[in-house]
């Protein structure tokens, strides 16, 4: 195979068209997104991106340097600052502030993907604000939140929803702002999904995980191989 074999695609911004195919999956943290990507990977065979994992690892150069070019300190901020000593209302709007130049390093990461195949992205940071503008159409994306009782029920009942990660001097504080804050940046998920035509799954808990892949599966027909192609 020569390139003259190759789909022509002059756009730099997506070189492989990879981001016009993409199927997305935003919303709020612990809404299942994760889970329900890779069950659908299992099932249609394709490649999903965790966004959480990326962002998290593999973009922490991008961050540092970030940071010194803003004239900031190399280093992570004082976790006590970050988690005790900012109010949710706060930490919200400065991980909203955040989402678009982390966005933007999502983006060059799935640029470099290359499939047969949509590829899937997943993770909070999907903002449905920054994905429309790329998707042709809303069937594209959807946005995935948990219901305020059922993360209640998490807090409560699953021992990973509740840990902290961070050395902090008041814990139970910390995780508190946390929580607030994950709420507040799940509502504006949901109030700019619903503005702009994109559909919200709200999970409560009384379907399992295979149950909600399959209203996305659905929701994602006409982009899944194999799928019953509905309009």
């Amino acid at each position: 195979m020569t390139t003259r074999d190759l789909p022509a695609n002059d756009d730099v911004r997506d070189p492989f068209g990879t981001l016009r195919r993409a199927l997305w999956i935003g919303g709020g943290q612990w809404a299942g997104k994760s889970t329900v990507a890779r069950l659908l990977a299992v099932q249609y065979g394709i490649t999903v991106y965790h966004y959480d994992y990326h962002d998290a690892r593999g973009h922490n150069d991008r961050r540092i340097a970030r940071r010194v070019s803003l004239g900031e300190p190399a280093a992570d901020p004082d976790p006590d600052q970050v988690w005790v000593r900012s109010t949710p209302e706060e930490m919200a709007a400065e991980t909203l502030t955040g989402f678009p130049v982390r966005f933007e390093w999502a983006l060059d990461d799935l640029r470099a993907l290359v499939s047969g195949l949509p590829i899937m992205a997943e993770g909070w940071g999907l903002r449905p604000e920054l994905v429309a503008p790329i998707i042709d159409s809303p069937r594209r994306m959807v946005v995935m939140v948990p219901t305020p009782e059922f993360r209640r029920h998490q807090l409560h009942h699953l021992p990973r929803a509740s840990a902290f990660g961070h050395e902090v001097s008041d814990p139970a504080r910390a995780q508190a702002n946390r929580v607030a804050r994950d709420a507040l940046v799940a509502e504006d998920a949901v109030r700019t999904a619903r503005r702009l035509g994109i559909r919200v799954v709200e999970v409560d808990g009384s379907r399992d995980a295979a149950a909600i892949a399959e209203i996305v599966a659905d929701h994602f027909s006409p982009y899944l191989p194999g799928r019953d192609r509905r309009a």
